[in-house]
Protein backbone atom coordinates (compact mmCIF):
# COMPACT_ATOMS: atom_id res chain seq x y z
CA UNK A 1 0.00 0.00 0.00
CA UNK A 2 1.36 3.40 -0.85
CA UNK A 3 0.36 6.53 1.36
CA UNK A 4 -2.94 8.03 1.48
CA UNK A 5 -5.57 10.08 2.48
CA UNK A 6 -8.02 10.59 5.52
CA UNK A 7 -11.15 12.89 4.91
CA UNK A 8 -14.38 13.40 5.37
CA UNK A 9 -17.20 12.72 3.28
CA UNK A 10 -18.86 16.61 2.23
CA UNK A 11 -21.25 15.19 0.39
CA UNK A 12 -22.04 15.15 -3.98
CA UNK A 13 -22.33 17.32 -7.01
CA UNK A 14 -21.35 17.94 -10.40
CA UNK A 15 -18.93 19.06 -12.29
CA UNK A 16 -18.53 20.03 -16.19
CA UNK A 17 -15.94 18.53 -18.38
CA UNK A 18 -14.43 22.15 -19.73
CA UNK A 19 -13.24 19.87 -23.49
CA UNK A 20 -16.14 17.82 -24.35
CA UNK A 21 -18.90 19.97 -21.80
CA UNK A 22 -19.95 16.47 -20.22
CA UNK A 23 -21.56 16.80 -16.37
CA UNK A 24 -19.75 14.27 -14.54
CA UNK A 25 -21.27 13.37 -11.10
CA UNK A 26 -18.80 13.46 -8.05
CA UNK A 27 -18.20 13.31 -4.78
CA UNK A 28 -16.31 15.69 -2.47
CA UNK A 29 -14.15 15.03 0.25
CA UNK A 30 -12.70 17.18 2.84
CA UNK A 31 -9.03 16.76 3.57
CA UNK A 32 -7.88 19.97 5.43
CA UNK A 33 -6.43 18.20 8.61
CA UNK A 34 -4.47 15.37 7.82
CA UNK A 35 -1.17 15.05 9.73
CA UNK A 36 1.24 12.77 10.94
CA UNK A 37 1.38 10.85 13.83
CA UNK A 38 3.68 7.83 14.31
CA UNK A 39 6.44 5.92 11.78
CA UNK A 40 6.95 2.42 12.17
CA UNK A 41 9.49 0.88 10.68
CA UNK A 42 10.82 -2.89 10.29
CA UNK A 43 13.56 -2.67 13.13
CA UNK A 44 11.15 -1.60 15.80
CA UNK A 45 7.55 -2.65 14.74
CA UNK A 46 8.58 -5.59 11.76
CA UNK A 47 7.02 -3.73 8.94
CA UNK A 48 7.05 -0.33 7.23
CA UNK A 49 3.98 2.01 7.68
CA UNK A 50 2.98 5.43 8.51
CA UNK A 51 0.27 6.79 11.21
CA UNK A 52 -2.34 9.40 9.83
CA UNK A 53 -4.49 11.16 11.90
CA UNK A 54 -7.92 13.65 11.00
CA UNK A 55 -10.10 16.16 12.47
CA UNK A 56 -8.88 17.18 15.65
CA UNK A 57 -10.12 16.33 19.04
CA UNK A 58 -10.42 17.33 22.84
CA UNK A 59 -7.86 15.61 24.86
CA UNK A 60 -11.12 15.40 27.63
CA UNK A 61 -13.01 13.09 25.27
CA UNK A 62 -10.12 10.75 24.49
CA UNK A 63 -9.60 7.94 26.99
CA UNK A 64 -6.01 7.17 29.09
CA UNK A 65 -4.13 5.04 26.73
CA UNK A 66 -4.38 6.80 23.43
CA UNK A 67 -3.80 9.93 25.24
CA UNK A 68 -0.65 8.62 25.87
CA UNK A 69 0.13 7.65 23.00
CA UNK A 70 -0.75 10.97 20.98
CA UNK A 71 1.55 12.65 23.77
CA UNK A 72 4.27 10.06 22.85
CA UNK A 73 4.59 11.34 19.47
CA UNK A 74 3.97 15.16 20.02
CA UNK A 75 0.76 14.65 18.17
CA UNK A 76 -2.57 16.30 18.86
CA UNK A 77 -5.53 13.81 19.28
CA UNK A 78 -7.72 12.50 16.52
CA UNK A 79 -11.18 11.09 16.13
CA UNK A 80 -10.20 9.19 12.86
CA UNK A 81 -6.37 7.06 12.71
CA UNK A 82 -5.37 4.95 10.04
CA UNK A 83 -1.76 3.91 8.90
CA UNK A 84 -0.76 3.24 5.24
CA UNK A 85 2.27 0.61 4.69
CA UNK A 86 4.75 0.47 2.90
CA UNK A 87 7.37 -1.79 1.31
CA UNK A 88 10.66 -0.55 2.68
CA UNK A 89 11.55 2.20 5.28
CA UNK A 90 13.14 4.28 2.36
CA UNK A 91 9.54 5.12 1.20
CA UNK A 92 8.33 6.36 4.58
CA UNK A 93 7.48 10.80 4.22
CA UNK A 94 10.02 12.87 7.13
CA UNK A 95 7.20 13.11 9.53
CA UNK A 96 8.79 16.40 10.50
CA UNK A 97 7.69 17.73 8.14
CA UNK A 98 3.18 18.91 7.46
CA UNK A 99 1.31 16.25 5.93
CA UNK A 100 0.68 17.33 1.82
CA UNK A 101 -2.91 16.89 2.24
CA UNK A 102 -4.82 17.25 -1.16
CA UNK A 103 -1.92 17.97 -3.16
CA UNK A 104 -0.81 14.06 -2.25
CA UNK A 105 -3.18 13.44 -5.46
CA UNK A 106 -3.74 14.61 -8.62
CA UNK A 107 -6.56 15.04 -11.25
CA UNK A 108 -7.08 11.94 -13.33
CA UNK A 109 -5.72 9.61 -10.72
CA UNK A 110 -7.25 6.65 -9.54
CA UNK A 111 -8.00 5.58 -6.13
CA UNK A 112 -9.35 3.40 -3.86
CA UNK A 113 -11.57 4.50 -1.27
CA UNK A 114 -12.45 3.07 2.19
CA UNK A 115 -15.65 3.85 4.06
CA UNK A 116 -18.77 2.65 6.27
CA UNK A 117 -21.88 2.17 4.49
CA UNK A 118 -25.28 4.12 5.70
CA UNK A 119 -27.15 1.82 7.98
CA UNK A 120 -30.12 0.82 7.25
CA UNK A 121 -32.03 -0.88 10.24
CA UNK A 122 -33.53 -4.40 10.14
CA UNK A 123 -34.54 -5.42 7.22
CA UNK A 124 -36.26 -8.39 5.25
CA UNK A 125 -35.10 -11.00 3.00
CA UNK A 126 -36.38 -9.07 -0.18
CA UNK A 127 -34.58 -5.49 0.69
CA UNK A 128 -31.67 -7.43 2.46
CA UNK A 129 -30.92 -10.72 -0.36
CA UNK A 130 -32.72 -9.47 -3.35
CA UNK A 131 -35.54 -12.44 -2.58
CA UNK A 132 -38.23 -12.80 -5.11
CA UNK A 133 -41.06 -12.95 -2.65
CA UNK A 134 -44.23 -15.45 -2.56
CA UNK A 135 -47.00 -15.01 -4.27
CA UNK A 136 -49.12 -11.80 -3.40
CA UNK A 137 -52.08 -13.05 -4.25
CA UNK A 138 -55.09 -12.65 -1.90
CA UNK A 139 -55.33 -15.79 0.11
CA UNK A 140 -51.51 -16.68 0.03
CA UNK A 141 -50.70 -15.12 3.17
CA UNK A 142 -46.48 -15.25 2.89
CA UNK A 143 -45.97 -12.54 0.59
CA UNK A 144 -42.43 -11.13 1.82
CA UNK A 145 -41.99 -13.51 3.87
CA UNK A 146 -38.73 -16.15 3.55
CA UNK A 147 -40.22 -19.22 3.61
CA UNK A 148 -39.31 -22.64 5.06
CA UNK A 149 -35.30 -22.05 7.11
CA UNK A 150 -35.08 -24.82 8.49
CA UNK A 151 -33.11 -28.00 7.63
CA UNK A 152 -35.40 -31.18 8.63
CA UNK A 153 -34.27 -33.63 11.00
CA UNK A 154 -30.66 -33.65 10.08
CA UNK A 155 -29.25 -31.41 11.57
CA UNK A 156 -32.15 -29.88 13.11
CA UNK A 157 -31.45 -26.48 13.48
CA UNK A 158 -30.75 -23.54 11.06
CA UNK A 159 -27.44 -23.90 8.74
CA UNK A 160 -24.79 -21.00 9.32
CA UNK A 161 -25.45 -18.21 7.18
CA UNK A 162 -28.76 -18.83 6.12
CA UNK A 163 -30.04 -15.99 4.18
CA UNK A 164 -32.49 -14.27 6.64
CA UNK A 165 -33.47 -10.83 7.94
CA UNK A 166 -31.59 -8.76 10.00
CA UNK A 167 -30.12 -5.78 10.22
CA UNK A 168 -28.34 -4.11 6.87
CA UNK A 169 -25.27 -1.80 6.31
CA UNK A 170 -22.94 0.02 8.92
CA UNK A 171 -20.12 -1.85 6.96
CA UNK A 172 -16.44 -1.36 5.98
CA UNK A 173 -16.61 -1.46 1.89
CA UNK A 174 -13.90 -0.69 -0.70
CA UNK A 175 -14.76 1.26 -3.59
CA UNK A 176 -12.02 0.49 -6.41
CA UNK A 177 -10.55 2.35 -9.44
CA UNK A 178 -12.23 5.47 -8.67
CA UNK A 179 -11.12 8.85 -10.93
CA UNK A 180 -9.74 11.90 -9.09
CA UNK A 181 -11.44 14.57 -10.90
CA UNK A 182 -10.27 17.72 -9.33
CA UNK A 183 -7.65 18.77 -6.79
CA UNK A 184 -8.42 21.80 -4.87
CA UNK A 185 -5.51 22.50 -2.28
CA UNK A 186 -6.88 26.04 -1.75
CA UNK A 187 -10.02 24.71 -0.44
CA UNK A 188 -8.37 21.20 0.83
CA UNK A 189 -10.63 19.06 -0.85
CA UNK A 190 -10.62 16.55 -3.47
CA UNK A 191 -13.00 15.48 -6.02
CA UNK A 192 -14.07 12.30 -6.66
CA UNK A 193 -15.85 10.81 -9.43
CA UNK A 194 -18.77 8.59 -9.07
CA UNK A 195 -20.42 7.58 -4.95
CA UNK A 196 -18.13 6.24 -2.26
CA UNK A 197 -19.82 4.63 0.89
CA UNK A 198 -21.20 6.11 3.86
CA UNK A 199 -23.22 9.05 4.48
CA UNK A 200 -21.98 12.89 4.47
CA UNK A 201 -20.11 13.45 7.39
CA UNK A 202 -18.63 10.04 7.24
CA UNK A 203 -14.70 9.59 7.51
CA UNK A 204 -13.13 7.55 4.51
CA UNK A 205 -10.00 6.26 4.03
CA UNK A 206 -8.31 7.30 0.10
CA UNK A 207 -5.37 5.49 -0.92
CA UNK A 208 -3.81 5.38 -4.40
CA UNK A 209 -5.57 2.48 -6.42
CA UNK A 210 -3.96 -1.01 -6.39
CA UNK A 211 -5.42 -2.13 -9.56
CA UNK A 212 -4.50 0.83 -11.67
CA UNK A 213 -1.49 2.51 -12.31
CA UNK A 214 -1.61 6.51 -11.53
CA UNK A 215 -0.94 8.98 -14.34
CA UNK A 216 2.29 9.29 -15.93
CA UNK A 217 4.40 12.75 -16.23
Amino acid sequence: MSIGLLGKKIGMTRVFDKESGNMIPVTVVDVADNRYIQVKTQETDGYSAVQVGYDTKKESRVNAPALGHFKKHGAEPAYFVSEFRVESDDQLPNIEEPHPGAELFAADQWVDVIGTTKGKGFQGVMRRHNFSGQPMSHGHMMHRRPGAVGAGSTPARIWKNQAMPGHQGVVQRTVQNLKVVAVRPEDNVILISGSVPGHNGAYVVVRPAKKKDAPKG
